[in-house]
């Protein structure tokens, strides 16, 4: 299965720009959204793809963080992040205020590619894995008529994040928590399964493209099932990045023809791509 590529994220050229912080609040016990004023960016930006964010006005830390877009509203010139508390980087930053300046570099990496011709398309979030899928969600309800399922697993009710905005803009959203505290008690790749062999069946599996971001056990369950059902699917990696252009080789993941960047080659790879 080719991967299918968005000729505009191509043509998008990264640049650094100053970006005022409209509205920065807290979602959940250590989730919080930030959205930014952006000429460039948002009018630029595609889903999937990251920005690389200075956290400080100084040195500390010294390198960017990089985040995945979250929302992108090329009308308003405006995008969005949805990031977690867990270190000295987003500690820093969760001490924005609204009207601060933030220094951003973006749009980077590869996106999602999204197939006019399908008319099913499957989003699957495991954890902050539902960070990139809702500008995703909103870029296919917005293009074409596709329908859209959305599977999101989470330890518990309380880490689940995103289900009304989600619920609001696709066809279904079906939820699984490990301790089963909402939706189903299970994996989101639980969900994906009874998807595939109760409600689509096999006539709607070559109309059909799978959208995964998650950890990377649970990506590699989601690309055996696509590959099982031989349904195309695109994951969206998550790997420690530095320099956010491919320059620093940190984020190398290895591939059926050699070592990728996940910052510059992706984050988004053809699940069959990678060597899990």
């Amino acid at each position: 299965m080719a991967r299918v590529t968005n000729s505009d994220i191509i043509n998008s050229m990264p640049i650094q720009e100053k970006c005022r912080v409209i509205s920065h609040q807290e979602i959940g016990p250590g989730s919080l959204r930030l959205a930014l004023a952006s000429d460039y960016i948002s009018s630029h930006a595609a889903p999937g793809q990251f920005v690389n964010i200075k956290c400080s006005m100084g040195f500390d830390p010294l390198l960017r963080r990089p985040f995945s877009l979250h929302r992108i509203q090329k009308e308003l010139k405006l995008f969005e992040i949805f990031y977690e508390l867990k270190g000295k980087g987003t500690e820093a930053l969760s001490r924005c205020s609204i009207g601060d300046e933030v220094d951003v570099i973006g749009p980077l990496g590869e996106g999602f590619g999204i197939d006019g011709r399908k008319q099913i398309a499957i989003l699957v979030a495991g954890g902050m894995g539902v960070a990139p899928l809702l500008a995703l969600a909103e870029t296919i309800k917005a293009s074409n008529k596709s329908v859209i399922h959305v599977l999101v697993g989470s330890k518990s009710r309380g880490c689940l994040m995103c289900e009304d905005e989600l619920r609001k803009i696709t066809n279904e959203v079906l939820v699984a928590t490990e301790d089963g505290t909402h939706g189903r008690r299970g994996i989101v790749s639980d969900l994906l399964n009874d998807l595939l062999n109760n409600t689509l069946g096999h006539p709607y599996y070559p109309n059909s493209t799978i959208y995964a971001c998650g950890p990377r056990k649970m990506l590699q369950a989601v690309s055996e099932i696509a590959f099982q059902k031989k349904i195309e699917c695109q994951v969206s990696m998550e790997e420690r990045m530095a320099c956010g252009i491919g320059a620093c080789k940190g984020c190398a993941i290895q591939t059926k023809t050699g070592f990728k960047m996940v910052c510059k080659d992706g984050p988004v790879f053809n699940s069959e791509e990678i060597v899990w």
